[in-house]
């Protein structure tokens, strides 16, 4: 039987998608900044590193139109689009999307993928489209105001244990149950706020995996996925 209130969280690159967005761009478009990244993702901040890409790749001359054709032909499982469009036709679900990618990659490849409108609230790095063709990014923690105070280790542009629980605050009563899709170590954080009876599906191949088994304390139950198909059998079996 479903819960009265439920609320689905999902990360999105490698958890809602089966790829990730801020590489799988250059990879279609421009390889050698893809490269570039690769040599330094561990010497800059993050969201930092791929707005300076974008701008790279414009420079270079890669348009619009071909990133945003680049997000539309990358992996997203049949399966994920099932899962959630079925799901939330069932009722008694709220969908919320929490992610370190940005705005317009999410926004574009959800409404090609027909589930925008699935999602209450999308949070994420803002993002638009300059009268170049730029896409400008910046991180949703702004760099020049107040930080978040994460201790768990959550990147600088934001705290997604700290973005969960604004959510709650902003859409209360409590759901009677959460289920929160992630797969990278940026999901461990927020994972840590979930209940006894509320349920994380964890990708077996990201940094999740791992930090679960380095540091463990969660109170939630824990299941373990690798395939699109698995989160949908889970919609199906548990949460409907």
């Amino acid at each position: 039987m479903a819960s009265p209130r439920q609320l689905v969280v999902y990360d999105f690159d490698w958890s809602m998608a089966d790829q990730d967005t801020d590489r799988w761009v250059f990879e279609v478009n421009a390889p050698e900044i893809r490269r570039w990244i690769e040599d330094n993702e561990d010497k800059l901040q993050f969201t930092d590193m791929i707005a300076q890409a974008l701008r790279d790749a414009h420079a270079r001359g890669v348009t619009r139109e071909q990133l945003e054709h680049a997000l539309r032909i990358m992996p997203f499982h049949p399966a994920m689009v099932r899962g959630i469009t079925n799901l939330k036709a069932a009722g008694n679900t709220t969908f919320f999307c929490l992610s370190n990618a940005n705005a317009v990659y999410i926004d574009t490849i959800l409404k090609d993928k027909g589930l925008h409108a699935a999602f209450t609230e999308i949070v994420t790095n803002p993002a638009k489209w300059d009268p170049s063709g730029l896409l400008v990014l910046r991180r949703r923690v702004d760099p020049s105001g107040p930080q978040h105070t994460c201790t768990v280790g959550c990147s600088a542009n934001m705290c997604k244990g700290e973005e969960l629980e604004a959510f709650f605050a902003r859409h209360t009563p409590t759901y009677d149950r959460v289920v929160y899709v992630g797969d990278g170590s940026n999901d461990f954080c927020p994972a840590l706020r979930l209940r006894s009876q509320d349920i994380l599906l964890c990708r077996t191949f990201g940094g999740l995996h791992k930090r679960i088994a380095r540091d463990g304390g969660l109170k939630c139950e824990v299941i373990y996925w690798t395939g699109a198909w698995e989160v949908e059998e889970v919609f199906k079996t548990r949460l409907t």
